[in-house]
């Protein structure tokens, strides 16, 4: 590192932490030429996100549009804004970790539809209706039946595990 006050590219680290949330390390340093001591901060470089459009396009990805998509389908729903925000960085965590730098829109929306469907039933519905677009009563019908099936199967697999 460049001592800010002189310059110079030697120094010494003096100490190092983690940070609380274990996303960074804290280095405290001192230049060796002049003795000035400084903090810099390490991080991993995350490449940038780019998402593959229904038509083919491409375009950067928005953490900002993915969560207005969260609030909307949580709208007067007793859905925190940490919970969504949480969300959101499970989300992205878990493209992250595919190691790609291009996501399909379609991937994104079922992974949004994964984490509603374990945050609020109500919630994946209204996202699920605008995501598949649903054109009659009927396919509301199916998918909240569904919903409900899969809601009596956890429960009875939570009663197995009790004790």
């Amino acid at each position: 590192m460049r001592c800010v006050q002189c310059g110079v590219l030697r120094d010494k680290v003096l100490d190092s932490r983690s940070s609380k949330d274990g996303t960074s390390i804290r280095r405290r340093r001192e230049c060796l030429q002049c003795g000035y001591r400084y903090t810099t901060y390490e991080q991993i470089e995350r490449t940038e996100l780019r998402v593959i459009k229904k038509d083919g396009s491409r375009e950067a990805m928005n953490r900002v549009k993915l969560m207005s998509g969260l609030v909307k389908a949580c709208e007067k729903r007793p859905v925190s804004m940490e919970r969504l925000e949480r969300a959101v960085e499970e989300i992205l965590g878990e493209l992250h970790k595919d190691h790609v730098s291009e996501v399909p829109s379609n991937l994104i929306g079922m992974k949004v539809m994964d984490k509603l469907h374990q945050i609020d039933p109500v919630a994946y519905v209204r996202y699920a209706s605008v995501y598949r677009q649903y054109e009659d009563v009927n396919e509301f019908i199916k998918e909240i039946q569904s919903l409900s099936r899969r809601a009596t199967r956890d429960h009875l697999q939570r009663r197995l595990f009790k004790d």
